[in-house]
């Protein structure tokens, strides 16, 4: 009865609120031409895309090669030039992460990730995402979405006011979602359509994006089969769906129509010309952020060394690392905090500065261990409600290191409680052995020698798990192909 009141008053009002948008926010689509019911000028489409583009650079670190970063603009400004919309000023920057993806905001701020430069092979390829995302801008799909996450948050006040119930979902993580993980299938069929013409009016073959996809599809199927045996979120692009290309007859229609937009008997491909260019980019983990191998992880920077509990997953954050067990049933976070310089307080005062403790927090050194150090435990409120946590404190050079340990079930803290004190207890100081440990994995060149396979190759690689198949991928022979004498291909060091 209640929801149905509710109903009736929230009818006049949301038809209200749509029609005013309607008559003050519709425009003309710059790639149909036709009116689009949107909630905001050229202008403050533009400023959006600044406002957010600081967001992006506080969750992500832009890739330190300015020469990289050149090239990737080069080639984005050059198809942004032959777009709907030549007159934005267009930004494109790679992102310091090894996530595979790339997306757009609003206004020209484009982003592609050096984990996805990785897996493309060729020049035309990388314009083929960039001209995929330019196409998300061009045809004001983040706009639109804007728009649908503004109209949901006005429901959501209303709503609220009405029930007396308060949305908490913040606007841009409704926005930021959809930027991150696609806009659906229309809207990414009409990027792929639009990024095709843009490449072929670049000079570019429209082919290539045929094969981005392919070998991005590819990367697909295997990230979700891995993922799932890890118990983690895949880390896929957003531009992929379940069809394979070669089987995906829309793809290949709206790519096919392209052609007439050709400028080259001969479009370009450029192979050898983007290899060259990514030659020592990294892979994998950022030595910034730090580097997981196994159940050790380094910083470079901070000059230090983690051990976490064999087999647990460790997940690293610029704002924290999380290591859990594979059923989830226990978890440890690693948070770092900055040391006044002028410090004398004792560990144990300094965490008490920093977390709220209660009168049954006993503080006591942890065993063995020769830097500054408390632990104790506490009932704090964490990913598993409020639980009885091990928390702890390390100092080392200009930082605190706090460890929080909890247990999904009460009764199973007495059983992780010592991993979660030895974790805390392994902090070091590199030892010299691994400081080129902690300096990551890097993409190399090389030409294959007649009877090389990727199998012989694979044996060779610092990879631990999935080498071959690896090699495979990031080279475009996945599931089964091999390189042919004399062939540039990249491998991992």
């Amino acid at each position: 009865m209640r929801n149905r009141v509710i109903h009736h008053l929230l009818v006049p009002l949301l038809l209200t609120v749509t029609a005013a948008g309607f008559t003050a926010g519709c425009a003309t689509n710059p790639v149909t031409g036709t009116p689009d019911l949107v909630f905001m000028t050229e202008a403050k489409e533009i400023q959006l895309g600044d406002s957010y583009d600081s967001k992006v650079k506080q969750q992500y670190n832009v890739y330190p090669n300015p020469e990289l970063q050149a090239y990737v603009q080069g080639i984005g400004e050059k198809l942004g030039a032959q777009s709907h919309r030549p007159h934005l000023k267009y930004h494109f920057t790679v992102l310091d992460s090894p996530e595979v993806n790339a997306f757009a905001l609003p206004g020209g701020h484009i982003y592609i990730t050096r984990g996805i430069l990785a897996y493309i092979n060729s020049e035309a390829e990388l314009a083929a995402v960039l001209g995929h995302e330019i196409g998300h801008v061009t045809a004001r799909h983040g706009v639109r979405q804007h728009s649908a996450a503004t109209a949901t948050g006005v429901v959501g006040a209303i709503v609220g006011a009405t029930t007396g119930i308060q949305g908490t979902q913040d606007l841009f993580n409704v926005f930021g979602n959809a930027m991150l993980s696609g806009y659906g299938r229309d809207h990414e069929l009409e990027s792929d359509r639009l990024g095709a013409q843009y490449l072929a009016r670049t000079g570019y073959d429209p082919q290539a994006m045929i094969g981005v996809v392919g070998l991005l599809k590819n990367q697909e199927e295997f990230e979700k089969k891995r993922a799932e045996a890890e118990k983690r979120p895949p880390r896929i692009y957003h531009g992929v769906f379940a069809s394979h290309p070669s089987a995906d007859k829309r793809l290949q229609e709206v790519v096919a129509e392209a052609d007439k937009f050709k400028t080259l008997s001969a479009p370009g491909i450029k192979r050898e010309d983007y290899l060259n260019r990514i030659d020592k980019l990294a892979y994998g983990d950022s030595a910034k952020e730090g580097i997981r191998r196994g159940r050790m992880f380094y910083h470079r920077d901070l000059n230090l060394a983690l051990t976490f509990p064999e087999g647990w997953h460790i997940e690293n954050s610029p704002h924290a690392i999380v290591s859990w067990t594979v059923q989830k049933e226990a978890l440890v976070l690693v948070r770092k905090v900055a040391l006044p310089s002028d410090n004398t307080a004792s560990p144990e005062s300094f965490l008490k500065s920093q977390v709220k403790l209660g009168a049954q927090f006993n503080g006591r050194p942890i065993p063995d261990v020769k830097l500054p150090s408390v632990m104790g435990t506490d009932q704090m409120a964490g990913p598993f409600g409020k639980r009885e946590t091990r928390i702890s404190a390390v100092h080392y050079g200009q930082n605190a290191y706090l460890f929080f340990g909890a247990a999904k079930e009460p009764t199973t803290f007495t059983r992780f409680d010592p991993n979660f004190i030895a974790t805390a207890a392994s902090l070091r100081p590199l030892k010299p052995a691994e400081k080129n440990l902690a300096e990551g994995q890097h993409l190399r060149l090389m030409r294959t020698r007649a009877g090389e396979t990727f199998s012989s190759l694979a044996k060779k690689s610092p990879l631990t798990e999935y080498s071959e198949s690896t090699l495979r991928l990031i080279n475009d022979k996945f599931p089964d192909g091999e390189p042919v004498a004399g062939e540039l291909i990249k491998i991992i060091e």
